[in-house]
């Protein structure tokens, strides 16, 4: 009836006049209880230990005889239950403090007039008669079995009555829960919590409201993480802005009120990006895990020593042909050494030298190998070679690997980058295109679960969404007939616009290489003669 808008823990929530809420749970946060003589409060947590008693009253008592007193005008018959606040001794035995004894009469005994009490133990039971003068501070305590915490607050009974704990300093205490109501509303995507101290009026009106059923958005994340059941007929609500991440030209047909089918997380759930290999402009590709074709490795080109370090993987020996010669600068690097067209090398790993005027450069360790077969090397023909990591060399690969493999397989076995020459169509695939490229590069491995969707409208066309890049906002529809179970079969391989492929490289999906160092700036003659001066 009255609305309200309030932020609890960065949380903002409005609720208006007339919103229609569905409460589906409500959790205990804490209790409050509240000591109203010494006007104090305490905080419980939902898992507090202790047990609670409840007290007939919120009244305490000097003695005996007033207790006694207030008993019969109110017509209480005994016996009763009450407790003391404090300990008290009678004939060297000693009374707990909050022990609960059983108040059975009044009567006379040695000429003083007596209550006669009994105090019940684990072992015994002990009959006591204290005097009607008694000092103390005394309370009426109800029989009954100790209750939880989340007994004595769900517990009808109990509500704005006092009650008593043995573990808390209090003996007379109120116990005021504070709660957290979940409930769903119309075209909210996610729970309203609502605290139970909000000042709002409402009224329930669950009889009349039966025949309501809620919309309640979803995000494609949210329908990934819910796994089925699959298909689902789904409606787009809202359309992120920004730049679109998809796989095919109908995902860029997706708008406001478009309906959907969703069939589930596409399986495998990785994908290859490969760009072909060739004079002409190269042309880019995204593969499915699921690709038939075989494929074999090709020679790696590097262009720097930087990429063949890269490339270097612990247990994998690599071997170059260097491509271009190159003279070392002794002056400036006098431990470099000079390259040849045609030097065979295997790389080591990196390593420091000694540069121009001392100092330590970057450099990579590699071995120069001889023509003959390797069995006839000795030491004498080994040497060593150092390349400055940021030397703009050129050098293929060593090679001798004739086997076909799938490309599941050649993901596992090797690291990307990897050149490869596709050998044998996806036969499942007819029209595959990369049997017709000379060679392709197998770049990133991406792995991230997309969506099987359809438009409602072609149904026989599927394509695939990552929801992580495009998080689109739907809610469920109703079932339409004839649509199939089962999606038609999805291309293995989709190639990819230029502007579109870069847009793919940038995403943290991708883990990017580090760029290369860059080289060391050289002085002029003329700046080195001005440093010396100075």
């Amino acid at each position: 009836f009255a609305g309200s808008i309030y932020e609890i823990s960065g949380n903002e929530c409005c609720l208006s006049t007339g919103d229609l809420i569905k409460v589906t749970q409500v959790c205990l946060q804490k209790v409050i209880c509240e000591n109203l003589k010494m006007n104090e409060i305490m905080e419980l947590s939902p898992n507090f230990q202790g047990h609670f008693s409840p007290l007939t009253s919120s009244q305490s008592y000097g003695t005996i005889e007033e207790l006694i007193t207030a008993v019969t005008q109110s017509s209480k018959p005994l016996p009763i239950f009450f407790m003391s606040t404090y300990s008290i001794t009678i004939k060297s035995r000693v009374v707990p403090e909050d022990q609960p004894l059983l108040l059975e009469a009044v009567e006379m005994h040695l000429g003083t007039c007596c209550a006669r009490c009994v105090l019940s133990t684990d072992t015994q039971q002990v009959a006591l008669r204290l005097p009607l003068s008694q000092k103390g501070l005394f309370w009426i305590w109800e029989p009954g079995i100790p209750r939880t915490l989340l007994q004595a607050v769900q517990d009808p009974a109990l509500r704005d009555r006092p009650v008593t704990c043995p573990t808390l300093p209090w003996s007379s205490l109120f116990l005021k829960p504070q709660y957290e109501i979940h409930a769903i509303m119309q075209m909210r995507r996610t729970i309203v919590k609502i605290p139970s101290t909000l000042e709002v009026d409402v009224e329930d009106v669950t009889a009349s409201s039966q025949h309501i059923h809620f919309i309640q958005p979803l995000l494609l994340s949210e329908v990934l993480a819910r796994r089925g059941p699959f298909p689902l007929p789904m409606e787009i609500l809202e359309v992120p802005e920004g730049p679109r991440i998809f796989l095919s030209p109908w995902a860029g047909c997706l708008r406001q009120g478009q309906r959907l089918w969703i069939y589930g997380q596409a399986s495998p759930p990785w994908r290859v990006l490969a760009s072909s290999k060739g004079r002409k402009m190269p042309r880019h590709f995204i593969i499915s895990g699921a690709y038939q074709g075989k494929l074999r490795r090709r020679p790696r080109e590097f262009s720097t020593a930087y990429d063949l370090l890269s490339a270097l993987k612990p247990g994998q020996p690599l071997r170059v042909v260097a491509t271009k010669d190159y003279e070392g600068d002794e002056e400036e690097n006098p431990e470099l050494t000079s390259l040849a067209v045609g030097d065979r090398l295997e790389v080591f790993g990196s390593g420091q030298a000694c540069g121009a005027q001392g100092k330590d450069i970057d450099v990579l360790v590699c071995q120069r190998l001889s023509d003959r077969a390797e069995e006839e090397e000795s030491e004498e023909d080994q040497e060593r070679i150092l390349l400055p990591v940021n030397f703009p060399g050129s050098f293929v690969e060593e090679m001798n690997d004739g086997r076909r493999y799938s490309l599941a397989d050649l993901t596992d076995q090797f690291s990307l980058p990897c050149e490869v020459k596709v050998v044998a169509k996806d036969t499942s695939y007819p029209a595959d295109p990369l049997a017709s490229f000379l060679g392709l590069r197998l770049e990133e491995k991406i792995t991230e679960p997309f969506l099987v969707v359809s438009l409602d409208s072609e149904p026989r066309m599927c394509f695939e969404i990552p929801p992580r890049w495009l998080d689109l906002t739907v809610v469920e529809a109703e079932e339409q007939p004839g649509q199939p179970a089962e999606p038609p079969p999805l291309a293995a391989v989709e190639e990819l616009t230029e502007a579109f492929y870069y847009q793919l490289r940038k995403l943290s999906a991708c883990e990017s290489q580090p760029p290369p160092p860059r080289p060391p700036k050289r002085q002029s003659p003329s700046g080195q003669k001005r440093q010396n001066i100075k």
